[in-house]
């Protein structure tokens, strides 16, 4: 967790800071696992994913990344299942599994957290997932 707290640490912009505090808390409700750093992004638990081609991997339940831009939410089912809370969630933009939000501020975050809630249960039904 030290290594998490120096990263936030070193975002030179302070709102976007105390965003990544409000993010690791968040994630780490929603989610029920510790926090871990993977370079840029903070995930939270793990899973194993195994591709037809044979390729596989491991990679984190849920993650976010504090990026210069905007704050970046790894949602790892995708949002199909999510446009009724996606229309409550406030200013964002979405990539195929990415939320972008701007800040904070901009965003319902008890609808944030029951986005976040409903993708680990999707993971955890798909996929077994652990504590990193």
């Amino acid at each position: 967790m030290d290594d998490i707290q120096l990263f936030i640490s070193k975002i030179d912009n302070k709102d976007r800071q105390q965003d990544a505090h409000s993010m690791l808390s968040l994630l780490e409700s929603a989610s029920g696992y510790q926090p871990y750093l993977m370079g840029s992004i903070i995930g939270f638990g793990q899973y194993h994913y195994q591709y037809e081609s044979g390729r596989e991997g491991d990679s984190a339940v849920i993650a976010f990344s504090p990026r210069k831009q905007n704050t970046v939410v790894y949602i790892m089912p995708g949002f199909d299942e999510y446009h009724d809370l996606l229309a409550k969630l406030g200013k964002h933009k979405l990539g195929k599994s990415c939320l972008y939000i701007n800040k904070l501020s901009d965003v319902n975050l008890s609808v944030l957290k029951e986005i976040a809630e409903l993708s680990v249960k999707h993971m955890q039904q798909k996929y077994q997932c652990t504590a990193s």
